[in-house]
């Protein structure tokens, strides 16, 4: 038994790939021309691009002139930017390149050529080409899921209940009652024959945990690890007889001493495994936050929340640790006049950012009056990481749909932990 041993995954990329994916499965070809390239770690990048180039050849019988155009200059784009690695990276490389419309829309014809490049979150085996209709992101997808999967299992003489945790979530599976008798007799029986049925009841009811236990943690969950918590002796009892299955008993991490069993012991196990799980991502998520409440509940102030206030922070190289919620779903609009470089700039939700661009686009510079403007927008999470790489804080991505993440989003889905109370600085 002892501490498991989870690979740290970096939040700000993940959630920059889903964000990428999200994106992408939202958009659609007017024909067969999006390109979709899964370039497997090892590939030798020279076989890719000469396949590329033969696919250009082909590309040049599609009947559209417009479809056509559109397919040789994007397998052109990948072709050009496949050339600038040295070799494939050592995970892999996704590509996807397609003509698409702009945001405020246009005519046919006045499409985009626009290429996104993906460093894969895990090794990728597999190699794949296809020019269609839409992207296919289901296998970068499929890599988002967590498979690092640790199993509850709490068991009293009443009750045991089976939980699992992956990623960002803990989730109860099921529970069941155990049927077993109490431990006082009743009616006429002899405490020898009481204690005898009580004890075969206890070894179905081990038998039949075991079996249950085996169905969610090898069949439906392979889980890397697996926690028993349970009131008293039950649980030694339970682990001491070999009723799980070897794989299972092997895979036994620690043991727990809790107050119930069942559904609710499950979160009580779970709340008490921070040192055995400390490097898994809810329970990372779980620290943070309890750091960023006590700080602010403390007010030593070193804790801030709020977008305004925690960005002034980090401007001043004040923050230590950024914290905000992966469903914060803003955007920084920036626009700035070509003729005197004078900067305006709001933070908007995200079905707010074209009608800001235009408002940009379409008034004067307040400075000098001119209409001349050049107009961008960024994610909110992409605009944090650079202030934050400037000032050397740690950014850090935290799930929305955890309860750490509902947390986080009482106070206004960001804060941060600050290196001092800027306070009493001089």
């Amino acid at each position: 038994m002892g501490k498991i041993n989870i690979e740290k995954q970096d939040s700000v990329k993940l959630y920059k790939i889903r964000k990428t994916l999200e994106e992408l499965s939202k958009k659609s070809g007017r024909g067969t021309e999006l390109i979709t390239v899964y370039i497997p770690k090892g590939k030798q990048l020279h076989e890719i691009i000469s396949s590329l180039q033969q696919e250009q050849g082909t590309a040049d019988n599609i009947k559209s002139d417009l479809t056509r155009s559109h397919v040789v200059d994007s397998l052109g784009k990948v072709v050009q930017r496949l050339k600038m690695y040295k070799k494939t990276p050592a995970r892999g490389l996704v590509m996807f390149c397609g003509a698409l419309p702009s945001e405020e829309g246009g005519p046919l014809g006045s499409e985009v050529v626009t290429v996104w490049e993906i460093d894969p979150p895990k090794d990728l085996n597999q190699y794949l080409y296809r020019c269609d209709d839409h992207f296919h992101v289901d296998i970068l997808k499929d890599m988002l899921k967590d498979d690092n999967l640790i199993g509850f299992l709490a068991i009293d003489a009443k009750d045991a209940g089976w939980g699992l945790l992956y990623g960002d979530k803990i989730e109860v599976l099921s529970q069941t009652g155990s049927g077993v008798a109490g431990k006082h007799r009743q009616g006429g029986q002899s405490a020898k024959r009481f204690q005898k049925l009580r004890e075969m009841e206890l070894s179905y009811f081990y038998n039949r945990v075991a079996q249950t236990t085996r169905e969610y943690f090898i069949d439906i969950y392979p889980v890397k690890g697996l926690i028993i918590s349970g009131p008293g002796p039950t649980k030694e009892d339970f682990i001491n007889g070999n009723y799980l299955e070897y794989r299972l008993q092997n895979n036994i991490i620690n043991t727990i001493d809790s107050g119930y069993a069942g559904a609710e012991g499950i979160r009580e196990a779970f709340s008490k495994s921070g040192d055995i799980l400390g490097n898994f991502r809810l329970v990372e998520e779980k620290k943070l936050i309890e750091d960023l409440f006590r700080e602010v509940n403390t007010n030593t102030g070193k804790g801030s929340y709020g977008l305004q206030e925690v960005i002034g922070h980090l401007k001043n190289n004040v923050v230590k640790i950024l914290m905000i919620t992966d469903n914060t779903n803003l955007h920084r609009v920036e626009a700035e006049c070509k003729r005197c470089k004078h900067m305006e700039e709001d933070i908007v939700e995200r079905q707010l950012v074209i009608p800001k661009k235009t408002e940009y686009k379409n008034s004067p510079c307040p400075e000098c009056n001119a209409m001349d403007k050049e107009v961008n927008e960024q994610d909110i999470v992409d605009y944090l990481e650079i202030i934050a790489a400037k000032t050397g804080s740690q950014l850090e991505v935290i799930s929305g749909s955890a309860e750490h993440g509902n947390m986080l989003a009482s106070l206004g889905k960001v804060g941060a932990i600050l290196r001092y109370n800027p306070g009493h600085s001089k």
